[in-house]
C-alpha cells in the first residue's frame, strides 16, 4: 500500500485495536478519513488508497454494473492489503476491516481468506463477492462480528448482489444489519453512530 492516511501519529498506535479502512471504487482514501471523527477514539484508523488507477480515482479491481470481476485482479489486491497489514499487526491489540461499496467485497474476501485474522468487520454500502473458489473456501469456526449497513433503495448495489450478500452474511456471520432510508450510496453520521456502537461491543468489549 503506497498511500495510508493514519488518524494517529506513529508513536502514539502501540497498542492499541487497528481498523483498516477501504474505499469504494473510484473514490481515494479521503472518502474514509472524513470518518476518522466520527468513530471511537480508542483506535487507530488507516485509510488505505486502492492501488489500480480508474481515471483520476482509484479502485481495488476492474468492476462493471454487473459487478463482474477478474478474480486474479481480486486475489491480487486482498495478498497487497494483507501483506500490508502483517507489516504493521505486531504493533496493535487486535485488526478490524471496514469498507465502503467495493471496499466491502476487499473486506469480506480477506476475510473469507484469512477468517482468524480479523476481529470484527464494517461493511457500508458494499457487497459479497458470488465466487465459487471462495465459497469452496467458506467455514468460520466462529461467526466473525459483522455491521453491514445501507439504503434498501440504494441504486448503485443491483438485486442480486444484495441479496447474495444478505445470504452469505446470515449464513457465515455474526451479522447486525441495519438499513438507513434517503442515505443512498453513501454513508452518515447516523449510521456511524451505530458503527460506533457495534465496534465498542466487539471489538473494545
Amino acid at each position: 500500500m503506497e498511500t495510508v492516511v493514519w488518524s494517529k501519529p506513529e508513536d502514539q498506535r502501540a497498542g492499541t485495536p487497528l481498523l483498516v479502512m477501504m474505499h469504494g471504487y473510484g473514490t481515494d482514501e479521503s472518502r474514509m478519513v472524513r470518518l476518522f471523527d466520527y468513530l471511537p477514539q480508542e483506535f487507530t484508523f488507516a485509510a488505505l488508497r486502492a492501488p489500480m488507477p480508474i481515471g483520476d480515482h482509484w479502485g481495488w479491481f476492474l468492476l462493471d454494473y454487473f459487478l463482474a470481476n477478474d478474480f486474479a485482479d481480486v486475489l491480487s489486491a486482498a495478498n497487497s492489503v494483507r501483506a500490508w497489514i502483517s507489516s504493521v499487526r505486531d504493533q496493535h491489540s487486535s485488526v478490524t476491516l471496514m469498507g465502503y461499496s467495493q471496499g466491502m467485497a476487499m473486506a469480506t474476501t480477506l476475510l473469507r481468506l484469512h477468517p482468524d485474522d480479523y476481529k470484527a468487520v464494517v461493511g457500508l454500502s458494499g457487497f459479497v463477492l458470488k465466487n465459487e473458489l471462495l465459497s469452496v473456501m467458506d467455514s468460520f469456526e466462529a461467526k466473525p462480528p459483522f455491521f453491514w449497513g445501507r439504503d434498501k433503495a440504494d441504486l448503485v448495489i443491483n438485486e442480486d448482489a444484495v441479496a447474495y450478500s444478505g445470504e452469505w452474511l446470515e449464513t457465515n456471520t455474526l451479522l447486525t444489519a441495519r438499513t438507513y432510508p434517503g442515505m443512498g450510496h453513501a454513508m452518515s453520521k447516523t449510521e456511524m453512530v451505530d458503527v460506533t456502537a457495534f465496534l465498542r461491543h466487539y471489538v473494545l468489549g
